[in-house]
């Protein structure tokens, strides 16, 4: 694999190549195994792989978040050896390459915008929006590849790229999970010892939650997830919403479920300091 640090150096690599499709995988770095099944997805389909490991800082509505956000990208590229070909590249770019100069572009997601993350951190989609579109605009890829557990992200993306009317595709990949069933998350790594032992505590909640689907409403559901996370130790809900991949738009009632769409459990969670998200699909009723 090549290391690439500049916008020029990329495009002139890439237009080298002439392989299409592009595949891409956008990441903020400190990598684990749910980052590598993205990549090997791309490899598997993709001639030539470009991986982007850049911290974002305008997604960041919290100045301590962006200060904490672990970086590794020693043993980043390190895994990446171990996965990607001679021709794939890395894009590891500063910020002056991707934010030449300030970025004050606002975008509308609807109601997008207006539920779960969103509520909860002001702004943090429109920075997404912010540079993805940018990467898409200096990778120009074919096909890019996006983590399934940030549920409410990939709805965003995927509006992003029919607002703009960009040709690229999006591709959704399922949660990795750690063998008790947290999510795997750049930010698990910052988890207190204790709180991580009984992390697994949100996969079994959501898990129920897709079962008791069948003979529960949604608010009997949400308060059983709400109890089983908070009393296993310093966990604290933020939200928890069962809402279809579309629109995104939390259910009151299962009645309101339409055969046809797909609709997931997610959940916020806080544990000590670190903040957790993950979903999981619940049959339609």
């Amino acid at each position: 694999m090549k290391t690439i640090t500049t916008v020029r150096g990329l495009r002139i690599s890439l237009g080298k190549s002439a392989l299409a499709p592009i595949g891409f995988v956008p990441t903020m770095g400190a990598l684990h195994e749910g980052h590598l099944s993205l990549v090997r997805n791309a490899i598997a389909v993709c001639p030539v792989v470009v991986v982007s490991i850049y911290v974002n800082p305008t997604q960041f509505n919290d100045k301590n978040d962006l200060k904490n956000y672990p970086r590794t990208p020693g043993s980043d590229l390190a895994m990446l050896a171990g996965v990607m070909r001679s021709n794939d590249i890395v894009f590891m770019p500063q910020d002056k390459d991707i934010y030449p100069k300030e970025d004050n572009r606002r975008f509308s997601f609807g109601n997008l915008d207006n539920v779960m993350e969103a509520l909860h951190r002001p702004g943090h989609f429109n920075g997404v929006a912010q540079v993805v579109s940018r990467l898409f605009e200096i990778v120009k890829p074919g096909k890019a590849y996006f983590g399934q557990k940030d549920f409410q992200q990939l709805a965003v993306i995927r509006e992003l790229v029919r607002q703009t009317g960009s040709r690229v595709e999006i591709i959704g990949n399922p949660v990795i999970r750690e063998a008790d069933g947290l999510a795997m998350s750049s930010r698990n790594r910052l988890l207190d010892p204790e709180l991580r032992k009984k992390a697994g505590v949100i996969f079994a909640a959501l898990s129920d939650a897709a079962l008791l689907i069948d003979k529960n409403d949604v608010p009997a559901i949400n308060e059983h997830v709400r109890h089983k996370i908070e009393s296993a130790g310093a966990f604290r809900v933020e939200y928890f919403e069962i809402a279809d991949d579309l629109e995104l738009k939390p259910l009151q009632s299962k009645s309101e479920m339409k055969a046809g769409r797909k609709y997931y459990a997610c959940v916020a969670v806080r544990a000590g300091s670190i903040r957790l998200i993950d979903n999981v699909e619940v049959p339609v009723m």
